[in-house]
C-alpha cells in the first residue's frame, strides 16, 4: 500500500514510501522504501533509524578513503543528530556528520566530509584552508551550491 504519496530522499534522490506486509520487522530499500505495516504508526522513527545505519555504512568508510588521501589522522568520526550542523571537528581531532546528511548526493557529502578532514590541517577557513578543499575536491563549489540550495530538504522528516 503506497501512503498517499510520501517519498523520501537518500543519496540526493526521493523514493516512494510503500507499506508492506512484511514477516522482517525492518525497513527495506529497494528502488523505494519499504516498511512493514506494523511500523506505519512510527514510520519516521524507523525511516530515521535507517537512515543512521545507513549514514554509519556509508560516511564513515568515505571519511577513511578521503583522511588517507589528504595524509591527515583523526580520533574518532562519529554519526551524531545535529540540527544546525552538516559536520564538525572538534579541537580534540573528533569528526562529527549529521545523519541526515545521507540525504544528500554523494559529490555533497564527500564535501561535508572533506571540508571537516582539512580542518585537521587548517582550523579557520582562510585561502589556505578553501585550497585543500578545492584540491580534493573539483565538485566542491557545485557541492556547496547543492546544500545551499536543498539543505532544508535533508532537515525534513519525510
Amino acid at each position: 500500500m503506497r501512503l498517499n504519496g510520501e517519498s523520501a530522499l537518500y543519496l540526493g534522490r526521493a523514493y516512494r514510501i510503500e507499506l508492506v506486509d512484511s514477516a522482517n520487522d525492518r525497513v527495506r530499500f529497494s528502488s523505494k522504501f519499504l516498511i512493514p505495516h506494523s511500523h506505519a504508526s512510527e514510520r519516521k522513527r524507523v525511516l530515521r533509524e535507517w537512515y543512521v545505519e545507513r549514514a554509519k555504512e556509508k560516511i564513515l568508510p568515505r571519511v577513511e578513503m578521503h583522511a588517507k588521501n589528504l595524509g591527515v589522522t583523526y580520533e574518532q568520526a562519529k554519526i551524531t543528530d545535529s540540527r544546525f550542523r552538516w559536520g564538525s571537528c572538534t579541537p580534540g581531532n573528533n569528526l562529527n556528520f549529521n545523519w541526515r546528511l545521507i540525504k544528500a548526493p554523494m559529490f555533497a557529502i564527500d564535501y561535508v566530509i572533506v571540508h571537516e578532514l582539512a580542518h585537521l590541517i587548517e582550523a579557520n577557513h582562510t585561502a589556505r584552508f578553501w585550497n585543500i578543499v578545492r584540491a580534493q575536491l573539483p565538485t566542491m563549489d557545485r557541492a556547496r551550491d547543492w546544500l545551499r540550495e536543498h539543505g532544508q530538504s535533508l532537515e525534513e522528516d519525510i
